[in-house]
């Protein structure tokens, strides 16, 4: 960590508080969630007792939880907590039993629960604050867009010259590989201000795909006076650009979601992806998913150098999953037990199992019950956005457009996170925002059900 990477740190806090004064509370909340995550320092931030480290975007929540505690506690005593917010919180609390399950105690769960609290509990809180109606998930479409905008010279920059921003201003490069992992397809994959050319390549996806579905529902026309049109244009060969080639599939996939609600009026597409994702956590997790067919369907059709690095991820999922579940309620807990280890001919114990995927991860280290409380506080509010009022059909109304985008970029975030584990805050938000508007639409409804109210969609 350099002294300009502490300096940036230091000076976030008081920048997420300005940020509060000159923008109503739910704009400053997406300014800094957005600034925060596209340019602080990787891998820097400071030791705080107790409670997960002052770190990118762990700060950034920490600042606005602050900034909201000064400028919006009004916000804070009108919450009401509703039943699709209880998968998130099985998720925060669920190390807490993964610890005293192996022995490690109460006070290292309750560290634990603390860490998964603020990393995944927070954002999804932030946005059940403040993002839970259809004006608020408008907003924070409209800022991705400016987002990825502001990225698109940055990425251009990295691609053609290689992954040197970071490096240029903070002093080192985000991952501790270095570049040794960004060369593909003839260039350089860009990684800006993030962790990996991955995570740059998932964030420039769903700037494209909210591109193309706010421009072709006409939700907004212009962008910094840019008509939305060329920008679309832009987004795209900027994603093309960031050549990782497996956000390919999912912007196709997302586009083929949305425009069969545009031409079919059917979410079948995405309750398909919904169930293939189930089927696949459960295959995997009891051993019986059968990884053959997709390693060779990859290498015939798609990219023999892809299928070699999908049957890595399997066979190393595999040996996971089988260690995963000799602790299948609660997992392993932390310090590394989720891993598999053997001893190599100096005496020496080596990890011989990589841990690519997010939910091999939840699986290994919270069991069963985290991983089923992760999927299901990332899946649950797409289910409800479909059920709840808004269906396939209403997803082309222009203030819809913006919640069903999101919707759809969600779910892809859960299948990317089948086989890699680079982990967006931005997507937890979404997740608070749809449960809050979810909760809302069904209040409604039931309210007019009983003749109380008449059903309206409005922007609040």
């Amino acid at each position: 960590m350099s002294f300009q990477a502490q300096l940036v740190m230091i000076a976030w806090l008081p920048i997420v508080f300005y940020l509060f004064t000159i923008f109503p509370p739910r704009k400053a909340v997406i300014v800094s969630f957005i600034g925060g995550l596209l340019f602080l320092p990787e891998r820097a931030g400071f030791a705080l007792p107790l409670i997960p480290d002052y770190k990118g975007m762990v700060a950034t929540c920490y600042g606005i939880v602050l900034a909201i505690i000064f400028y919006d506690s009004q916000r804070l005593r009108d919450f009401k907590p509703g039943w699709l917010d209880i998968p998130m919180l099985i998720w925060c609390i669920c190390p807490v039993f993964s610890s005293i399950t192996n022995g490690l105690g109460a006070y290292d769960g309750i560290n634990e629960a603390i860490t998964q609290t603020v990393t995944w509990g927070l954002p999804y809180f932030l946005g059940r604050l403040y993002l839970n109606n259809l004006a608020g998930l408008r907003e924070l479409a409209i800022n991705v867009l400016k987002g990825g905008l502001i990225y698109v010279p940055l990425c251009i920059y990295e691609g053609r010259m290689s992954p040197q921003i970071h490096n240029i201003f903070y002093g080192y490069y985000p991952h501790p590989s270095g570049i040794s992992q960004a060369y593909r397809l003839g260039g350089y994959r860009p990684m800006v201000f993030m962790q990996h050319g991955l995570m740059v390549g998932m964030w420039m996806m769903m700037v494209t795909l909210v591109g193309v579905w706010l421009w072709k529902a006409k939700t907004i026309q212009r962008l910094w006076n840019i008509p939305i049109k060329w920008l679309v244009i832009v987004y795209m060969g900027t994603f093309i650009w960031c050549r990782s080639t497996g956000t390919y599939g999912y912007l196709l996939y997302g586009l083929v979601i949305l425009f069969a609600a545009k031409w079919l009026r059917t979410s079948l597409p995405l309750l398909l992806l919904i169930v293939g994702i189930s089927y696949y956590l459960y295959a995997s997790a009891t051993g019986t998913f059968n990884t053959e067919g997709i390693v060779s369907f990859t290498a015939d059709t798609i990219d023999p150098e892809r299928a070699q690095s999908l049957e890595f991820r399997f066979h190393n999922e595999d040996i996971l999953a089988e260690h995963a579940r000799e602790k299948l309620v609660f997992g392993w807990g932390g310090w590394g037990r989720n891993r598999v280890y053997e001893e190599n001919w100096h005496g020496v114990f080596e990890d011989i199992a990589i841990t690519d995927s997010l939910w091999i991860l939840a699986f290994g280290i919270n069991g069963l019950v985290g991983l089923v409380s992760l999927t299901a506080s990332l899946v649950l509010p797409v289910i409800g956005f479909c059920l709840s009022g808004y269906p396939a059909k209403t997803w082309f109304e222009p203030k819809i457009a913006p919640a069903a985008v999101l919707a759809v970029a969600l779910l892809l975030f859960m299948l990317d996170s089948l086989l890699n584990h680079m982990f967006n805050p931005v997507f937890p938000l979404i997740s608070g925002g749809l449960s809050g508007l979810v909760l809302k639409k069904i209040g409604k409804l039931k309210a007019n059900s009983n003749g109380k109210f008449r059903t309206h969609r409005s922007l609040n």
